[in-house]
């Protein structure tokens, strides 16, 4: 199947997406910081710069977008045009992840990863029940975790 829009229209699309302060992210800063969480954003000095780190909790949050890092969720479909491509840099990413979680962890680091299809759900419910989940875990100590649209609500996944 060949693409709806031009080569040119396509490129300037893709380049206007953002890996820094997207709305999924802004949400989450938003609800923390209201419940009183005092935080840092994008530390360049810790692996994988994350999204948020609570130095006082020794935690970092990341909020991973469901199609750039494969997420198994329907946010995620390999796109039909150069799939091959996509496949590896998805793959790429997914290791990328992997190798940051470990050095976070080596560092004694706690890791909270929320995926976007855990954003779109709270949106779509209209409530705040990733931003209970995520401000449980901060105050609870627990290890890594994940939240995405499947466990949301329900208590958090460890992912260890």
């Amino acid at each position: 199947m060949t693409d709806v829009v031009d080569a040119k229209t396509r490129s300037r699309m893709m380049s206007g997406i953002k890996g820094k302060n997207t709305c999924p992210e802004l949400l989450i800063r938003k609800g923390l910081h209201a419940r009183g969480f005092r935080f840092r954003i994008h530390v360049k000095d810790l692996p994988g710069k994350p999204d948020l780190v609570l130095p006082k909790y020794r935690a970092v949050v990341f909020i991973h977008g469901c199609f750039w890092h494969g997420h198994s969720c329907s946010y995620f479909k390999i796109p039909k045009t150069r799939p091959e491509f996509w496949l590896k840099k998805i793959e790429a990413n997914q290791a990328r992840d992997a190798r940051q979680l470990v050095a976070l962890h080596d560092s004694g680091w706690r890791v909270l990863t929320v995926w976007e299809c855990a954003v779109r759900s709270m949106i779509r419910r209209r409530d705040c029940s990733l931003i209970d989940q995520i401000s449980k875990w901060l105050t609870d100590g627990a290890s890594s975790f994940q939240i995405d649209e499947w466990n949301l609500g329900a208590g958090c996944l460890q992912i260890e």
